[in-house]
């Protein structure tokens, strides 16, 4: 499979933080956006490996879809691992290929997470969801975990993936059926829980994002582990609460959902977010699709907004570099495929 060419901003160049027509940064005082790469194609989720390698994804939301998983190299998307993974058809049912991947993580041990709901184009399950771990040393898989029909099957849609490298466990939102789930990365046992609770459930109003009325509602969507491991945060991409829950509460498998449903805690009001991530501070990072911000929360204090810039079209996903640098691509979501321009990606410095 061939790459495809990306239109890659020196970073150099881009540190003049050049503002583009009929943007807007809310103040002279924001932080600037320094444009990293652009692409034709649409991506969601960012990576950065304590080496500053770049690891994007490309959701199959059309037939048109290459690559799934890619690094940044030298201006082009290259497939990652290799070409064979990146190769899917409906026929396949090799485990080892991609079939709709929503999200790459990298966790604190830099090894490479990624995330395939088994769902292409939003037409239910059809192979199992599987959350891939790789080591980047060699670029080689070291285990895939499968989830059953009983925890993702149906019109599920798994979105999100946070780590706790501590305790071995993986947390994930679903963002179609609602709900969270309980990955223990040892035996890979994994358990649904708060699927019917309404904290990972969508509102019942539709959201406008920069004007455009979303029609569709999503679920719980973005997923944070506060860097102390002991408290899990979460929100619906479709509302506007973020919310929050002792991990001490949902490592217990004998709480059942009534149970855990005394823990969760309603923590702000919010501007919808899609992806939410934690930097090694220990500040929350939120997107804001509806003013194309980008927003900030420390735990028992303030949550205010850090950007807007009419660039931000839909804010998707966080990474942040081993410089401390915050990452995070846009994907026009909210825009009917004619109205879209180039997906990006801009960092920022906290």
């Amino acid at each position: 499979m061939r790459s495809f060419l990306l239109a890659i901003t020196a970073l150099a160049m881009a540190s003049c933080a050049h503002q583009a027509p009929g943007s807007s940064q809310g103040s002279t005082s924001s932080p600037a956006l320094e444009l990293v790469a652009s692409s034709p194609r649409q991506w969601t989720g960012i990576a950065v490996s304590k080496k500053g390698r770049i690891f994007v994804n490309f959701p199959r939301w059309s037939e048109d879809v290459p690559v799934s998983v890619g690094e940044l190299k030298n201006g082009e998307i290259v497939p990652y691992p290799n070409a064979t993974w990146n190769t899917w058809t409906p026929e396949t049912q090799d485990p080892q290929r991609f079939t709709a991947v929503q999200s790459v993580v990298i966790d604190d041990q830099d090894r490479l997470w990624v995330l395939d709901t088994g769902n292409p184009q939003f037409k239910g399950v059809i192979t199992p969801p599987r959350l891939h771990q790789f080591d980047l040393t060699r670029d080689e898989l070291v285990r895939s975990y499968t989830f059953a029909p009983e925890v993702s099957s149906g019109d599920s849609y798994l979105n999100d993936v946070t780590f706790d490298t501590k305790r071995n466990v993986a947390y994930l939102t679903d963002s179609a059926a609602g709900g969270l789930v309980v990955l223990n990365l040892e035996s890979g046992n994994a358990r649904r829980v708060l699927a019917k609770h309404p904290s990972t459930h969508a509102e019942d109003k539709p959201l406008t994002v920069m004007g455009r009325t979303m029609k569709k509602l999503i679920q719980s969507d973005g997923i944070a582990l506060s860097p102390d491991r002991e408290t899990l945060y979460w929100a619906a991409l479709t509302g506007h609460v973020l919310w929050r829950i002792p991990t001490a509460a949902l490592l217990d498998a004998q709480q059942n959902d009534e149970a855990l449903a005394q823990r969760i805690e309603r923590v702000h009001t919010i501007v919808a977010p899609d992806g939410i991530m934690f930097d090694r501070n220990g500040t929350l990072w939120l997107g804001g699709l509806e003013d194309s911000s980008i927003r900030r929360y420390v735990p028992g204090g303030a949550y205010t907004q850090f950007i807007q810039d009419n660039r931000l079209r839909w804010p998707d996903s966080f990474a942040q570099g081993p410089d401390g640098k915050i990452y995070v691509t846009t994907s026009q979501i909210h825009l009917p495929p004619a109205e879209r321009g180039p997906y990006e990606i801009y960092r920022f410095t906290p």
